[in-house]
């Protein structure tokens, strides 16, 4: 570890007092009194979204009733949303639609690849980490099991792997950009190039890069992308998620999820399946539009500023974090797992301890949010539209003192969501 940091508490002001993003804290509604640095689990709400959410219950819903299908947009808004996201993605325009949740789309995007490769009988495996969040994995497994044609998932324990395991039997490749406990920053062009070469498919999760660090999903030629808007992109708990489908795949982008809102004509009523020629093809059933509406304050949020600001402010932060810690915690018995290259890291810090649920805990009573992931990882998130220079050093200063003082019970009862 570091021994020695001269960043003192005056100096975290002065970068705030400079900071281009410091006035987007004030779109956000954060509590007195709290350090939130898990916006990496459930991002903050914005200030607009409980009038938007009064408006859709009163007005659009109370007053207008169906006619809001039409008048208010609700039957759009899968794709209006989606086409407002894409620019945070490097996507273009009707190639978005937020729909349903992660997992499920997941399923679909999976399903799609797969079909998509079935003329080649040899392309029979799913290359992932074993570290991946786990739902990317438990549907890849529904998947293979459910459709029994001799498909089989790879697990990998490390990205230095894929050079060595992706070859020609290889269908997929499903990684999750940013890595839900280390923050691992996986280069995107990079590896679906490698994919490619090999004639695999790459399926990229963003549920950790969507709005904390930039993603050109284009420019790198990938194939598919889901990802969810409760976290950075701050569209509330659960919220719906979004998916990615490129122009050039989404004639052949078919899936058994083939609800009636992915039809070429909905209310004509047909029985049989004709999916409409575009990216509405990946809808499926009815939406949720009192959350569906949720996720534009968040996403206007991100109009005020862009990627590369967010992300130049996201490397500040989490240096500085890191630097604190390792120097004023240098005598506890703390261990760095995420990434300290830049090029390499998203928009966490993460630290193992042995009492590390238990540290948490405690940090949460004196209003400092992180969250826990096993095994042992303290886990801080670092969303730069509303996080501080201040905060980082009072959290830093939080945590010392916690481990100083051991005023955390090592035996503390876990509770359901950590």
């Amino acid at each position: 570890m570091t021994q020695t940091t001269t960043i003192t508490r005056s100096d975290c002001e002065k970068l705030d007092q400079q900071d281009p993003l410091a006035a987007l804290r004030e779109e956000f509604d954060l509590p007195a009194g709290v350090i939130y640095l898990d916006g990496n689990s459930l991002g903050a709400r914005p200030k607009a979204a409980l009038q938007r959410a009064q408006d859709v219950i009163t007005r659009e819903w109370g007053t207008d009733l169906i006619k809001s299908w039409n008048t208010a947009g609700w039957f759009d808004m899968p794709s209006t949303l989606g086409n407002q996201l894409a620019p945070l993605i490097g996507a273009e325009v009707n190639e978005v639609v937020v729909t349903d949740t992660t997992s499920v789309n997941l399923f679909k995007a999976i399903a799609a690849a797969l079909q998509i490769q079935a003329t080649d009988s040899k392309r029979k495996t799913i290359i992932t980490e074993r570290s991946n969040f786990p739902t990317d994995i438990y549907m890849a497994e529904g998947i293979t099991r459910w459709l029994d044609r001799g498909y089989q998932i790879q697990l990998i324990d490390s990205p230095d792997e894929l050079p060595q395991v992706i070859n020609d039997s290889t269908a997929l490749v499903m990684l999750t950009h940013v890595n839900y406990r280390t923050g691992y920053l996986h280069d995107m062009a990079a590896v679906t190039a490698l994919a490619h070469q090999h004639g695999a498919l790459i399926l990229w999760d963003l549920a950790h890069s969507a709005g904390a660090v930039p993603v050109y999903l284009n420019a790198a030629n990938a194939d598919f992308a889901v990802g969810c808007t409760y976290k950075y992109l701050n569209g509330g708990p659960g919220s719906p998620a979004f998916i990615w489908v490129p122009a050039r795949h989404q004639e052949a982008f078919h899936h058994p999820l083939s609800g009636w809102w992915g039809h070429a004509s909905p209310f004509a009523m047909n029985p049989g399946f004709t999916p409409t020629p575009g990216i509405r093809r990946a809808l499926c059933g009815t939406q949720p539009i009192t959350s569906l509406a949720m996720v534009a304050c968040g996403l206007d949020t991100f109009g005020k500023t862009d990627m590369q600001a967010i992300r130049k402010k996201s490397l500040a932060l989490t240096d500085m974090f890191i630097a604190l810690v390792e120097a004023r915690c240098a005598s506890h018995p703390l261990e760095l797992v995420t990434p300290r290259q830049h090029q390499q890291r998203g928009s966490q810090a993460s630290f193992k301890h042995p009492h590390a649920y238990a540290v948490i805990q405690a940090l949460i009573k004196r209003g400092v949010i992180g969250d826990y992931r096993e095994p042992a990882i303290m886990r801080f998130g670092f969303t730069p539209l509303y996080t501080s220079f201040t905060d980082v050093w009072d959290a830093a200063e939080g945590l010392r003192d916690i481990l100083d003082s051991k005023d955390y019970d090592a035996n503390a009862e876990r509770n359901a969501v950590t």
